[in-house]
């Protein structure tokens, strides 16, 4: 067998970290991470192994599960100073909140999906758990990667749906011509809807955040029940959006020297 380049190598790691920060805090088994990152077991089991002795992976000699370990943290912490936007977006996720009595999320573009950063509940008590912090979708899925996707050139767009399966995982309501009619229509009014496509009932919202190249790169959303988002209430709901969607994409274009 041919051994894996070093290129190939780092695919890996990165398949099986990316899995792992998918689990929120519940940890993960080794053959639930290798089901995740769509590699063996035994390799995964190894990366994990080389990962936990510098750090970047911690185990639960106890359960024996699998978390994100502290050399992540410090490296995060030193990447933040270049990267993080968490804090100018934390006002317009708070504003959302209590607007709309909603849960509100701020997510960043990474490759293919988006990586939800913050969320602050407002104060209806029925909730969707479909978004947490460090919650992992592809692009076209949610409603943030809906918001993203729709306003990327055409040429990207057909690249990607055509190099990414969403059906097998999704369902067929992510089908590319299905996926092309909701970005058509996201184009139409500013804002991405996701009818309950993830999860039954749980509808989202978003607005897309672009950066200082004019890229789409985050996204402001809202989640909640379905009887909650009305025909009559979403245009409501968009408008609020879409205008703290337009003042962070000024704050984050005006204020920062973030290179992407």
């Amino acid at each position: 067998m041919t051994p894996p380049t070093a290129a190939h190598l780092v695919g890996r790691v990165g398949a099986v970290l990316r899995s792992l920060s998918m689990v929120n805090e519940a940890g993960a088994g080794t053959a639930e991470l290798a089901r995740a990152a769509g590699l063996p077991r035994p390799t995964v089991h190894r990366l994990l192994v080389s990962l936990a002795d510098e750090g970047f992976v911690d185990r639960d000699q106890r359960s024996g599960r699998w978390f994100l370990g502290p050399e992540l943290y410090l490296l995060g912490e030193a990447a933040g100073l270049r990267y993080d936007v968490t804090h100018h977006a934390r006002e317009s996720v708070h504003r959302l909140a209590v607007a709309t009595g909603e849960s509100a999320f701020f997510s960043a573009r990474r490759g293919d999906e988006t990586v939800c950063l913050l969320r602050e509940d407002g104060d209806f008590p029925i909730r969707s758990f479909v978004l947490y912090e460090g919650a992992r979708f592809p692009l076209g899925v949610v409603s943030a990667g809906l918001a993203v996707l729709s306003f990327l050139d055409d040429a990207e767009i057909d690249g990607y749906l055509e190099r990414r399966d969403l059906v097998g995982q999704w369902g067929q309501a992510h089908a590319p011509d299905v996926v092309r009619e909701r970005i058509a229509q996201t184009r139409t009014d500013g804002y991405a809807v996701n009818p309950g496509l993830v999860v039954e009932g749980s509808w989202g919202m978003a607005a897309t955040v672009f950066d200082r190249a004019g890229q789409p790169a985050w996204a402001l959303t809202l989640t909640g029940v379905e009887t909650r988002f009305r025909p009559e209430r979403r245009t409501e709901l968009g408008a609020l959006l879409l205008r703290e969607a337009h003042a962070l994409s000024r704050t984050l274009t005006s204020g920062m020297s973030v290179r992407r």
